[in-house]
């Protein structure tokens, strides 16, 4: 981890109002230390840590994610009603599912057009929409 890493994700942490744990530090400098966006599921950052020689133990990444969920630093997309990925970009914007790598990314956002969506129900307001568009290799 790099200073400048480092305090990137410091003050990602801040701006939000958590606390900046040694841990959470360690799980935001590899989600934002280097300023680009990532699409990570709990175990890819999990071997991440632990590639960079920090303790830190799946269950703690796990709780890490929601809790930087619950504040808007990431957010969750989940693919399959069983697997999420963690995304830093938290504007609206669709995801191109890779079926064949099992990974998530970004997809052009100025190419979906939404021109309506059913009425919630009774009692019920939209919170969001989620877009994944799956995709194979030819």
């Amino acid at each position: 981890m790099t200073v400048q890493a480092t305090n990137t994700a410091t003050q990602w942490l801040s701006g939000a109002g958590l606390r900046p744990t040694r841990q959470r530090v360690a799980l935001a400098t590899l989600l934002v230390g280097d300023g680009q966006h990532r699409h990570v599921t709990a175990e890819s950052l999990f071997a991440n840590v632990q590639d960079m020689g920090e303790s830190v133990s799946l269950a703690t990444v796990y709780n890490t994610l929601r809790a930087f969920c619950e504040v808007g630093l990431v957010q969750e997309v989940t693919v399959d009603g069983s697997k999420s990925y963690f995304d830093t970009n938290t504007h609206d914007h669709p995801h191109f599912y890779w079926e064949d790598t099992g990974t998530l990314s970004d997809a052009p956002a100025d190419q979906l057009k939404i021109t309506q969506v059913p009425d919630a129900p009774e009692g019920a307001e939209i919170a969001s929409v989620d877009v994944v568009i799956r995709l194979r290799r030819k």
